[in-house]
């Protein structure tokens, strides 16, 4: 149900279950772990994550949660698996970008989170819907949402679980770019992303992530001695000539 690909710079992680509502099983969190690892050691520049179907995804599989009930051993492996591939995205070293097409609900919006830009499409829908299942919502998770759109926002998407259109979303900012195809212009922007020197952009990606960190200044102090820099300052030289 996970596709990986590549093109030039690009890599893109597909999410294609089929009639399913794209939902996640155990074996789908296992996959997206396994794809978000891959990339993890490759060169891409940017990443892509994107669904195959007019849903973007309905989230963790329900018809495996009845087991859930009774084991409470099968709760952790469930928690677990989902944790491992919703982190393993977010801990890319490389830009990502999530296209939302179609409705993107429960664990699937612990997803996007997961990603440093978010587009909403017109058909975008979004809802945090496990208060209607009678379960909570990871505290990671729930820590991502607030810091994406304020722990009031936070509390209305959870505590109401009622969906959000793209407009909705793009105004309280789980969605930063409003588009009329979010694939399209997921498309776009990862041109642009992936145009510049991949060492700065990871650089620029642990900053955002962490502007405190401790070696901050040694990493900005660093790329100066990069072939990225030397070679693109080479280009610009001789273009002003």
């Amino acid at each position: 149900m996970i596709r990986v690909d590549r093109t030039g710079e690009v890599a893109t992680i597909t999410i294609d279950r089929g009639g399913s509502g794209n939902s996640f099983s155990g074996a789908g969190w296992d996959a997206l772990t396994a794809g978000a690892r891959d990339l993890t050691d490759s060169d891409a520049t940017v990443v892509v994550l994107r669904s195959a179907a007019p849903l973007f995804s309905a989230g963790a599989d329900l018809t495996e949660m009845a087991a859930l009930i009774d084991d409470p051993a099968a709760r952790v492996t469930f928690r677990t698996r989902m944790r491992a591939a919703i982190d393993a995205v977010a801990t890319l070293p490389m830009p990502v970008i999530a296209a939302i097409d179609g409705g993107c609900f429960g664990a699937a919006v612990a997803l996007v989170l997961a990603s440093d830009l978010c587009i909403a499409g017109d058909s975008a829908r979004f809802a945090t819907t496990p208060a209607k299942l009678g379960i909570g919502y990871p505290g990671e998770d729930v820590a991502r949402l607030i810091a994406r759109v304020g722990r009031g926002q936070a509390a209305r998407m959870l505590l109401t679980a009622a969906p959000i259109d793209a407009d909705e979303a793009h105004r309280i900012g789980l969605a930063d770019v409003r588009a009329t195809h979010a694939g399209d212009e997921a498309d776009q922007l990862a041109g642009a992303i992936g145009a510049n020197a991949p060492t700065a952009l990871r650089s620029l990606k642990r900053t955002l992530n962490d502007p405190a960190r401790a070696d901050a200044a040694l990493d900005f102090d660093a790329l100066f001695g990069t072939p990225d820099f030397a070679t693109r300052l080479a280009a610009f030289h001789a273009r002003a000539r």
